[in-house]
């Protein structure tokens, strides 16, 4: 039974994962490429010297948000959405002015006034005929990330972001692994120096999907979990040859939304993929009350940074402003503030990854958190952009 698969070629990928920059500065553009295999010849496959790894494409699925409410028209107008003041966004002299980034999402609504000014390059990486934000989770995340005020009111984190690359890798029917990766390389070689990702691998559907195509429940977890494993792999790799490219691009994802705290305390869920692979930011969410920052009840942990992520006030499709929850909506947060460090940075020196990387995971603070705050959900606390 053949299922597809994702190649990715080249030698000397694998050990570019613990070299120093001088060591991984040589190696080529990862190539990949998709077949369909049967699992036989896929392990023949990822045995042969000139091939880093083979894995199954799996599916993708928004980290859909956990609520979703119309911003009453009395509430809008002169003032700025909580995340960008709590990130310092509102008091940095940086604005974002000469960073590209990417976004792969749903979709955007171009045309929303909060977009006024910015150039896009959009391409579809799905089967929907609609390039367009359909689902109008796109474009939340990115008012987040650079929208212009909206009828005086302030909801982008990098406002000055002129140029911005969106990838549509999602449609009302999720997406796949393989046109996630797709998108990430067209990111790369659009210049971008911040990617943007608000979702994670399906793995119940995946699991599901063999069982319907007759695998015994068994054999379909097992199989499930070992495409789990080499897709987190895969995006290790991935994203170990993209930060080796002479530009560096910070990718930022986020952890996932299926922790119940409030059912259980130790009802705790760790870090989906594909944040989880190591050269990924994965961000994990923050709400607000009268003790202080605490984590999202939701929030998946294990995260390495933070940002906020309940009652976000951002771009709704159509026009206006409506309000949404998730680890979605921290990380473009965190993009944005990763956006602000890219033009500090670049300023006084070419972008390389490292410092980048560093800046920004350094930025994170866990002052005006409230008493008694789990380091191990909030990772290094509210990511903060430069003063």
């Amino acid at each position: 039974m053949k299922e597809k698969y994702i190649i990715l070629r080249g030698r000397g990928f694998a050990a570019g994962l613990g070299a120093t920059p001088f060591e991984v500065a040589a190696e080529p553009a990862p190539a990949f490429e998709v077949d369909e295999l049967d699992y036989r010849k896929a392990a023949q496959l990822s045995a042969r010297a000139d091939i880093q790894m083979v894995a199954p494409a799996m599916p993708m699925r928004l980290t859909q948000p956990v609520e979703m409410l119309p911003v009453a028209a009395p509430a809008q107008g002169p003032g700025t959405a909580w995340g960008v003041h709590a990130v310092k966004a509102d008091t940095s002299p940086f604005d974002g002015e000469g960073i590209v980034v990417a976004m792969l999402d749903t979709g955007i609504d171009a045309t929303h006034p909060a977009f006024s000014g910015v150039t896009f390059v959009q391409e579809n990486f799905t089967d929907d005929p609609n390039g367009g934000d359909t689902v109008g989770h796109g474009t939340h995340c990115a008012g987040t990330i650079f929208g212009r005020d909206v009828d005086g009111f302030r909801i982008g984190v990098a406002r000055g972001v002129a140029k911005a690359l969106i990838g549509k890798v999602l449609s009302d029917k999720g997406g796949s692994s393989e046109r996630i990766a797709d998108a990430m390389q067209w990111a790369v070689n659009n210049g971008a120096h911040v990617i943007s990702m608000s979702l994670g691998i399906d793995f119940p559907g995946y699991s599901a999907g063999l069982q319907e195509r007759g695998f015994p429940p068994e054999l379909a977890i097992s199989r499930a979990l070992v495409g789990y494993r080499m897709n987190v792999l895969l995006f290790e790799r991935l994203a170990s040859a993209l930060r080796a490219r002479a530009q560096a691009t910070l990718i930022v994802a986020a952890a996932g939304n299926e922790s119940r705290r409030k059912v259980d305390p130790r009802f705790e869920i760790a870090v989906s993929p594909p944040a989880v692979s190591e050269g990924i930011v994965s961000v994990a969410a923050l709400g607000q009350d009268a003790a202080g920052l605490s984590v999202a009840e939701f929030s998946n942990t294990g995260a390495l940074i933070s940002g906020p992520g309940v009652s976000v006030i951002s771009a709704a499709v159509g026009g206006g402003l409506r309000t949404m929850s998730g680890t979605s909506m921290a990380t473009p947060h965190v993009a944005g503030v990763a956006a602000l460090w890219a033009q500090k940075l670049i300023q006084s020196s070419p972008l390389g990854w490292q410092i980048f990387n560093a800046r920004v995971l350094s930025s994170g603070t866990s002052n005006g958190f409230a008493p008694g705050f789990d380091p191990t959900d909030t990772g290094a606390g509210l990511a903060t952009a430069p003063q």
